[in-house]
């Protein structure tokens, strides 16, 4: 079966990180379809009336399993999602997405419970506990930590005036360091934080890596089929991401092709160096993934490039400037001889940080390990885009910060899937399954509940 455009998102633009708006649903497509808003209870009409009150606009109800609704409309004009179990608690799980490629849709899905919203379920499995379970847009697509942080932390007041007595916060990817963001700068608001497949170390690390991968590819690449098309300059966007003034192609449409101009030169290097691993396109594929500390795979070359060269005008306008620096950085390549990594530190592209962008990106945000709440984190071992080392560099830095207590973490097994294009197979980013998403919110939840800390293999 031809994938959709919704499981396209989900291996590549989330990857891009960072988590794609999901289908409707059946209940949403029956909920769409039904001829008016669902019958409410007294106490159900009563946290509607409250939402119009606090500000909440176009509010829309719709149908929630088991008897519950859900609440959609705006905050201050950008859209969120709620739903209410029959059984309410008074206690709330709100989701932090993770990055979209720049000039994507800025909705979150009206069903925030739905399959795919949530990193593996855990908004459903936490509308299954009785808490309410919901989501905000951000203001912009692409690096939106800032916007994040503000806009979740709304939503987290919203909620508490229509009832809720506890908060809760979680996040994937990007969302994960949005979740560090929100528990590290609002000490009080929630009552513990689940960051899974997050970039946990920050932005300077991980966009580090990736630039590091994408220079050196450049560089290896130069002059032969697998080069990469459009602007060759590692802090600038190597292709435009929306349609330009006069286009009238679908922007997602668009968006679509732009990726696929970006994977098929590197999907070509890796088929032929799977037809001959000890040929020259097997060498570059073993240099690139090296530089970048990632495993030697079409996805975990592939999704990091995609990302670096399509999000770079991005990251640098939200943040003022370049925020990676390897003007002093000497490189060390596998399988270079000494003449070799000479020309390569001479001839390879050098970018210089801007001081005022790297303060930016430190507060939108470096973790400082300094939280004052139960925080877990879930993240595969081998992940495609966020590397393992994400989590292991926040176990060091809660560490320094004599904060252990407060931190539980888990490494589960890696995943695979097939790619959207290419023909090929790689590892997936926060590729984890149903049961492991209600499991880590259920560890977080009873730790939280119970004050007892979960054992270190609670999720597998």
């Amino acid at each position: 079966m031809r994938p959709s455009v919704t499981a396209k998102i989900a291996l590549w633009s989330a990857p891009l990180l960072f988590v794609a708006v999901p289908a409707v649903s059946p209940l949403m497509a029956a909920a769409q379809d039904a001829p008016g808003a669902p019958a409410l209870t007294v106490a159900q009409q009563a946290i509607v009336t409250k939402a119009r009150q606090f500000g909440a606009t176009d509010i829309k109800v719709q149908p929630a399993p088991g008897g519950g609704f859900i609440l959609g409309g705006k905050l201050e004009g950008d859209q969120f999602a709620v739903a209410f179990p029959a059984n309410w608690n008074g206690k709330a799980l709100l989701f932090a997405h993770g990055y979209s490629t720049p000039g994507s849709p800025i909705a979150v899905s009206e069903n925030p419970i739905g399959k795919g919203t949530g990193a593996g379920g855990m908004l459903a499995a936490a509308y299954e506990d009785g808490l309410a379970a919901g989501h905000s847009a951000y203001d912009k697509a692409g690096m939106g930590v800032e916007t994040a942080t503000i806009n979740t932390l709304r939503l987290r007041n919203f909620v508490v005036k229509l009832g809720a007595r506890r908060v809760y916060v979680s996040g994937a990817s990007m969302g994960g360091n949005i979740v560090l963001s929100l528990i590290e700068q609002h000490p009080r608001a929630f009552a513990g934080g689940l960051a899974v497949c997050g970039v946990t170390n920050g932005w300077e690390s991980l966009f580090g890596q990736l630039v590091d991968m994408r220079v050196t590819y450049n560089y290896l690449t130069r002059g032969t089929p697998y080069a990469l098309p459009g602007e060759q300059d590692a802090t600038r966007s190597a292709l435009p991401t929306t349609p330009p003034s006069g286009d009238t192609t679908n922007g997602e449409a668009y968006r679509w092709a732009q990726i696929g101009k970006i994977a098929t030169p590197i999907l070509a290097l890796f088929r032929a160096a799977a037809a001959d691993p000890n040929g020259p396109e097997a060498r570059i594929a073993r240099q690139v993934a090296a530089v970048g500390g990632f495993e030697v795979d079409a996805a975990s070359v592939a999704f990091p490039l995609v990302t670096a060269t399509l999000g770079a005008d991005d990251l640098a306008a939200t943040f003022g400037g370049q925020i990676i620096d390897n003007s002093k950085k000497t490189y060390v390549l596998p399988e270079m001889n000494a003449e070799e990594l000479a020309a390569f530190n001479k001839g390879v592209q050098r970018i210089r940080a801007d001081r005022g962008a790297v303060a930016n990106a430190r507060r939108w945000h470096q973790a400082t390990g300094r939280f004052r709440v139960p925080l877990i984190t879930m993240h595969n071992r081998i992940d495609s885009l966020v590397p393992y080392s994400q989590s292991e560099a926040l176990g060091r830095i809660v560490r320094n910060a004599r904060n252990d207590r407060l931190l539980v973490q888990y490494g589960v097994p890696a995943t695979r899937a097939p790619l959207p294009v290419g023909g090929v197979e790689g590892y997936t980013h926060c590729g984890f399954t149903p049961e492991q998403g209600a499991t880590a919110w259920r560890t977080l939840y009873n730790w939280v509940e119970t004050g007892r800390r979960p054992s270190p293999d609670a999720v597998k």
